[in-house]
Formats: structure tokens, C-alpha cells, sequence
């Protein structure tokens, strides 16, 4: 059992109304968990873990990213982030969101924990806020190749450049997306890559907040926070002593089936990361916290946070 509470609170945009949820443990809590949720989904997809996570005693949070589920104010601002900074105003979110809650509840452990686009918003916050937190957990990530990243940039500013940062591109999605189905037969779905569990596909098939075209301006965001984290220069200005822990599908095509994860776990020991754990899942796609063997990951997930809490908290 838990409680949840719903709140707003100023976006770094100067503009938006951040909405976030918290779930807390009936008793004292032992840790605090944030969440950063995927691109184009929500923070109400993870209420089935933050539930978990709450019955022991982990109180979590989580935001809707700008131009995401309950933040954005209209269809219209589905997304998309900011004019101008959006990636900056995303990661600025997380750290009021943190730090409010951090005031809240002073003296708790405090992890972050981030999914998918959430994962770059994770690294970026390690990289743009050093020593804040006791762990990072980081699902579903990658490591795209520099090629790939500058040609994404190059494109999603023309477009930005002649039709506007609201413009959304079929081919700029289908670059993003269109190659994630291409290795699960058969294909019931052009979201089978996000896990097994075909009830949790059809009711992000069937979510109103999932699933839309974001605009270039997100893409080009996005991509720009991509390239921060992929630079071995940036990485070094993490604070080597804070725990991470990288978690994926074996099969995930976000992570290249675990060759950008282990990209990216490489850049993070150059850098001089002293507690770098990984964890694949054999068969898992996308969404870890979503597949068929989720229980094994919520257990996962609890057991390394219970393993970085002082002795007395656990």
C-alpha cells in the first residue's frame, strides 16, 4: 500500500506547469526514487513500479517531461519542448523536482533513475549536476553513433529552419522508430519492440498520450543532449563516486542489442566511474519495467538500491 499525491510545480521554461506524482510508503521511508520517463509516453506508465517500489519502502517521484503527458496543455503541445533550450529546460525540471523533494525529506538516499530518452536525461544530469544523487539507474539507453547524431542535427535544423520548431516530420520519426520492429517476427504490432507483454503494447497502442509525432525541435533537443553524453570530455565531469547502474533487454534495438549499452558503460569506466554495474535481460526488448519477466527486474532494480543504503536503512 502507498499514498499518491499529484502536484504542479514551475517549469525552468518560465512558462509550463510541470505536472509530477509522488507514491509514498505507508511507513518511513528508507530512499527516495526519482523517475524520468521515455520519449513520447508518461509518468502514469510506471505506476505499477512506483507502487512496488513504495511497498518497500522507497518513496518515488516522477515529472511528465515538457511537451509529455500531463505538462503538455494541448495536443498541440505534445512533443514539444521549449523554442529555445529545450533539452537544458528538461534536465532543470528533473533537478527542481529533486531538489524539492530532497528539502522534503532530508537526510534520505536519493536515486535517480531514468528510461529510454529519460536515460539521456539522466546522463545528462550526472554530467550537468555532479554529486547530487546515491546511484543512477539507467534503462533502456544507447550509444549512437557520432555520424548518425550530426546527420540527425543537420536535418531536424533545415526542417526547424524553414517550417518552423512545431513541424513534425514522418521521416524524421520514422529515422527515429522506423528499424525498431524490423527484427521481431511475427510483427503483431509496430510497437513489438517495446517488450513481450502484448497487453502492455496494445494499451500504449491504445494511450492517447503515447505515441504521437514529436516535433523536429524535440528531435534536434534531444539529439544535442545525445552528443553531450557521447563525448568522453563531458563523462569526466560526472563525479566518479556515485554509483550507476546500466540495465537493458538483450534484444533492445535502442541499445543495438546491447552494443550501445556497452558503449556507452565504456565511456562511463574512461571516465573514471568507480561503481559500474550492468545487467542484461536474455529476450527482453525495450521496456524492462514492462516485460514479461518484470518482476525479476522490480526485485533487481530494489536489491542494488537496498545494496547502496547505509547498513541501518536496509
Amino acid at each position: 500500500m502507498c499514498t499518491v499525491r499529484e502536484f504542479y510545480y514551475p517549469s525552468s521554461d518560465g512558462v509550463s506547469r510541470v505536472y509530477a506524482r509522488e507514491w509514498s510508503p505507508e511507513g518511513a521511508a528508507r530512499a527516495v526514487l526519482q523517475l524520468a520517463h521515455g520519449i513520447c509516453e508518461h509518468l502514469g506508465r510506471y505506476d505499477d513500479f512506483a507502487r512496488f517500489m513504495a511497498g518497500n519502502g522507497v518513496l518515488v517521484v516522477a515529472n511528465d517531461h515538457l511537451g509529455h503527458g500531463r505538462t503538455a496543455a494541448t495536443a498541440a503541445d505534445r512533443g514539444f519542448f521549449a523554442a529555445r533550450d529545450g533539452w537544458t529546460h528538461v534536465v532543470d525540471d528533473v533537478e527542481s523536482l529533486r531538489r524539492q523533494t530532497a528539502e522534503a525529506h532530508p537526510g534520505l538516499p536519493y536515486f535517480l533513475l531514468g528510461h529510454s530518452m529519460g536515460s539521456f536525461v539522466v546522463r545528462t544530469y550526472l554530467i550537468r549536476y555532479p554529486g547530487r544523487l546515491s546511484g543512477a539507474l539507467i534503462s533502456g539507453t544507447g550509444q549512437q553513433a557520432p555520424a548518425l547524431v550530426t546527420a540527425g542535427l543537420a536535418l531536424t535544423d533545415v526542417i526547424r529552419l524553414f517550417r518552423g520548431p512545431r513541424r513534425r516530420s514522418t521521416v524524421v520519426n520514422n529515422m527515429a522508430f522506423g528499424a525498431y520492429n524490423r527484427n521481431f517476427e511475427p510483427k503483431r504490432t509496430a510497437s513489438d519492440w517495446l517488450t513481450r507483454d502484448t497487453q502492455i503494447v496494445d494499451a500504449h497502442l491504445r494511450d492517447e498520450l503515447c505515441g504521437f509525432i514529436p516535433t523536429v525541435s524535440l528531435y534536434h533537443d534531444m539529439l544535442s543532449g545525445v552528443r553531450l553524453i557521447s563525448r568522453l570530455e563531458n563523462v569526466r565531469r560526472m563525479d566518479v563516486n556515485t554509483p550507476v547502474l546500466f540495465f537493458s533487454g538483450a534484444m533492445d534495438p535502442v541499445g543495438e542489442e546491447t552494443r550501445g549499452v556497452r558503449r556507452a558503460v565504456e565511456n562511463f569506466k574512461k571516465a573514471g566511474c568507480r561503481d559500474v554495474t550492468v545487467k542484461f535481460y536474455e529476450g527482453g526488448r525495450h521496456e524492462m519495467l514492462n516485460e514479461i519477466n518484470r518482476a525479476e527486474v522490480y526485485a533487481d532494480v530494489l536489491a542494488w538500491i537496498d545494496s547502496k543504503l547505509p547498513a541501518a536503512a536496509r
